[in-house]
């Protein structure tokens, strides 16, 4: 795998607020960021400059790393066009935004069959969105990983399958082998978690599958 501390900046807000500008906080993933350096806010794609970054001891540093949980200071965009979820990452290495991914689901528990169109809200880093399965794509068998040719009609407790999970709009993922951290999730039904998965697959606007 590559190092961390080398791939490009990751790091997903799980809060945000007003104090001399614009702060967001968070745990930096992937990569490195440095006072007065310019990165890029996804799913919007605002740049934006770093003008002081705090530790978890609220001191002041130059930078910090991979591993790091901080509190940063930035100037070109404002506290309300920021959502939780959303990612500061590198400028020219930003991180995919996609509303429509494949992805291997396990059902641990749920009373009903999953078929095609069932909703769900999903947790995948500090994001949460309210999903739909628009696509029931592969069984797979538990013992040898192998897909089956043709589509399951459902999904139900123990099983595990590949399904096409779609959002409303922009949601910042990769995929699992690029990024665990960005590539895991739950999802959830009335607060309980009935799946958890890994993202496989990312979609973009051009594709017809």
């Amino acid at each position: 795998m590559d190092d961390p501390h080398s791939t490009p900046l990751r790091m997903p807000v799980n809060e945000k607020y007003k104090d001399m500008g614009t702060v967001v906080v968070g745990k930096i993933e992937a990569g490195s960021l440095k006072k007065g350096s310019t990165f890029l806010m996804m799913p919007n794609s605002v740049k934006v400059e770093v003008q002081a970054i705090f530790n978890e001891l609220e001191e002041e540093i130059p930078a910090a790393a991979v591993g790091d949980n901080v509190r940063i200071r930035l100037r070109g965009i404002e506290e309300e066009d920021i959502m939780i979820g959303f990612v500061l990452c590198h400028l020219k290495y930003p991180v995919h935004a996609v509303s429509k991914f494949e992805a291997q689901l396990g059902i641990l528990d749920h009373k009903n069959m999953i078929c095609a169109g069932y909703t769900a809200v999903l947790h995948i880093h500090n994001a949460i969105e309210e999903v739909s399965l628009s696509a029931m794509l592969h069984l797979l068998d538990k013992k040898t990983g192998r897909k089956s040719k043709r589509p399951p009609q459902f999904l139900k407790k123990s099983q595990q399958g590949i399904v096409m999970i779609e959002t409303s709009g922009p949601l910042c993922v990769e995929t699992f082998t690029d990024s665990p951290r960005l590539g895991r999730f739950t999802l959830r039904d009335e607060g309980k978690i009935i799946a958890i998965g890994k993202v496989t697959k990312l979609h973009f606007g051009n594709d017809e599958a």
